[in-house]
């Protein structure tokens, strides 16, 4: 079993104990399918997926996470979210592939604009204009038409998953240990175990899950030498791996009090 399907199968464990039955099906018969349900609790990423799960939030069906807010983790709309609700985040801007960019501060990251990182080089650690350069012209080659360019933040890399309303929230350092998706961890280093304000991390991430409208959710931050706190990145629904057991509870409690709004709505 793979980690997506074993925290559904942890959530839909914890969801029977307390009397609710869900059925766990594949997006390729999500989208085949008649849907009749009054909720749908979802780890979707396929375009189709998220348009059927759309139309059926239109009609009134609640989805945890909203399908609107996946959408909202695609990597422009979370920078400008973000910034735009003064949320933590790195120095950014959102530009065309199509145009020349002279930029002037390196090192910085170059992010593909139009959805989250599916490969590795869809997230490129630049170092000169020459390297800047080459990752422009992949995206272009690859039809990424959009891209998100960070300033480099030097400081210790953590990554964090929570669900909101609720008291849990877990984080930990990605070095030395191997929990990596492509390796890019390896740039910040070892982890100096600076000190934060671990409520302040919360906060933030709270506040970028309503913000986002994906209340169940993962990201990373960078804590610099003086304690400040800066969200990197933010991700619907992960995999919850490290903590599964806790976070399946928690989800299926979540989820618990959106069906009794809905009953007693």
């Amino acid at each position: 079993m793979n980690n997506d399907a074993a925290i559904l199968t942890e959530v839909v464990n914890n969801l029977k104990k307390n009397g609710i039955k869900s059925r766990v099906i594949s997006e390729k018969e999500f989208v085949a399918e008649e849907i009749e349900c009054d909720f749908i609790f979802d780890m979707a990423r396929d375009k189709s997926s998220l348009k059927r799960l759309k139309e059926l939030e239109n009609s009134g069906i609640t989805v945890v996470n909203s399908a609107f807010g996946i959408e909202n983790c695609s990597r422009s709309e979370m920078t400008r979210l973000l910034l735009d609700n003064n949320i933590p985040h790195p120095k950014s801007s959102i530009v065309s592939t199509d145009e020349n960019i002279l930029q002037d501060v390196f090192p910085c990251w170059i992010k593909r604009g139009d959805s989250h990182a599916m490969v590795k080089d869809d997230v490129s650690y630049a170092k000169d204009q020459a390297q800047f350069d080459r990752v422009f012209e992949d995206f272009r080659s690859r039809g990424i038409h959009s891209a998100v360019i960070n300033e480099h933040l030097q400081g210790d890399l953590i990554k964090f998953y929570g669900v909101k309303d609720t008291d849990f929230f877990y984080w930990f350092y990605p070095s030395p240990c191997s929990h990596s998706k492509f390796g890019l961890e390896k740039i910040n280093g070892v982890s100096k175990g600076f000190e934060f304000s671990l409520s302040d991390l919360k906060k933030y991430s709270d506040l970028a899950a309503q913000v986002l409208n994906v209340p169940i959710y993962g990201g990373d931050c960078v804590v610099s030498e003086n304690g400040d706190i800066k969200i990197i990145d933010f991700n619907d629904w992960p995999s919850f791996a490290r903590c599964r057991e806790e976070a399946g509870a928690k989800i299926a409690e979540y989820i618990l009090h959106k069906i009794n709004e809905i009953k007693n709505s």
